[in-house]
């Protein structure tokens, strides 16, 4: 989304509808963080449905992507998931995952 007001911007300042004043508002630049990525908090199925993500899943879940329950509980998070799933989803593992998912941000 902010890519998208940041060509916006550019377009308005090449065509003359915005002056470069008009965007000096502040003296403090504003930075706004766009995920690239689902979130540890985003449903499974945007998990899987992201490649990087999916990749994360499979390692320290192998098999998530094919689980024969995976049309029940895709639409959950991963922590909605765990009280369901007999052990095989642990805190621990969660953490695993959001770590590797915060790693591809940096």
């Amino acid at each position: 989304m902010s890519r998208i007001l940041a060509a916006a911007a550019i377009a308005a300042l090449s065509t003359g509808v915005l002056t470069a004043p008009a965007l000096a508002l502040t003296a403090t630049p504003v930075i706004v963080a766009v995920a690239d990525h689902p979130t540890i908090d985003s449903p499974i199925k945007d998990l899987l449905a992201d490649p990087a993500t999916a990749a994360i899943l499979d390692k320290h879940l192998p098999g998530i992507a094919d689980h024969p329950a995976r049309p029940q509980f895709e639409g959950m998070t991963l922590a909605e998931v765990m009280p369901y799933s007999e052990g095989a989803i642990t805190q621990d593992i969660i953490d695993a995952i959001d770590a590797d998912i915060k790693a591809l941000e940096e």
